[in-house]
């Protein structure tokens, strides 16, 4: 063999040999003692998503054109409401020190309209109520398998930190004696990025297809104020029957183990607000194929 291939051979081996062996010391996890990287490891989305797609391709631009209102000259500044006592006081340091002149909730205007706070979805979150569970509390057992399995989300899941999974709701305050502060009454869980996309193109393209009593979300008369505090929250909300929740495929498929189905409210929170807030939510919702009716 020549010198040239007997240093081609010795390259080749040398370059295909096994990575060396890196050291670490490692942390252990207190509860499974199994090793933990010293980086943060997070998972990213392994498909591109349709509907964020389509909302950053089409419907971005759209809702810009549509919702953008031109300001000339500097915004005023906001109304000073005065406070019933002075802070500084030490005396009434803690009073309730409410403001005098009213709520300004629903008068607040929108921020100024740009290329960066374009209307968009933050989270979609799904809530059930269960009133069985006031007196058993076996009965979350249902809802929390059904929220399992419509959603797939389990707490910080997929190694992102901010997913919280499937949530037990628990009573703030007595009402009529029934609910009690503490006591787990429903289910709830947010959704975002992908996750969100998802949940979404399931529910406008196999769900309310096939709802014969859904004609769309209703619209509250033209009369209403738009200065409520729902009308700058920019939140859009409806609910599902029990018997819609087995048209959802992740059900569907098997729907014998479920003894019963719970119904749930869906609410589609944006970044809009201030006035005009929920008329921006509606034609972010409306862009994906989820439709309004005015009874």
């Amino acid at each position: 063999m020549s010198t040239a291939a007997t240093n081609v051979a010795r390259h080749s081996v040398t370059r295909f040999q096994a990575a060396p062996r890196i050291v670490r010391n490692l942390r252990r996890h207190p509860k499974t003692g199994l090793p933990q990287p010293h980086v943060k490891i997070t998972t990213r989305e392994f498909a591109p998503c349709r509907l964020e797609d389509h909302y950053h391709n089409t419907l971005k631009d759209d809702l810009m054109y549509m919702s953008y209102k031109h300001e000339a000259g500097e915004r005023k500044s906001p109304r000073q409401i005065r406070l019933m006592f002075d802070p500084n006081d030490p005396y009434s340091k803690f009073r309730d020190n409410r403001p005098v002149g009213g709520s300004q909730l629903g008068k607040k205007p929108a921020p100024p309209d740009t290329p960066d706070n374009v209307v968009r979805l933050e989270r979609i979150q799904l809530h059930t109520f269960v009133k069985e569970s006031m007196s058993n509390k076996s009965q979350l057992l249902g809802a929390l398998m059904q929220m399992k399995a419509l959603t797939g989300e389990t707490f910080q899941g997929g190694g992102h930190h901010a997913v919280e999974g499937v949530q037990l709701v628990r009573g703030k305050k007595s009402v009529g004696g029934w609910i009690r502060p503490g006591i787990p009454c429903g289910v709830k869980v947010d959704l975002r990025g992908q996750s969100m996309y998802d949940f979404l193109g399931t529910l406008v393209e196999f769900v309310l297809p096939r709802l014969r009593e859904f004609n769309g979300v209703v619209l509250p008369p033209s009369s209403s104020s738009v200065n409520t505090p729902s009308g700058v929250s920019g939140v859009v909300s409806f609910g599902l029957p029990p018997s819609a929740m087995m048209f959802f495929p992740q059900i569907e498929v098997n729907v014998d183990a479920y003894t019963k189905l719970f119904g749930m409210h869906i609410h589609f929170i944006t970044n809009a607000r201030g006035v005009g807030a929920e008329d921006k939510a509606r034609a972010l919702v409306s862009g994906f194929q989820i439709p309004f009716v005015r009874r």
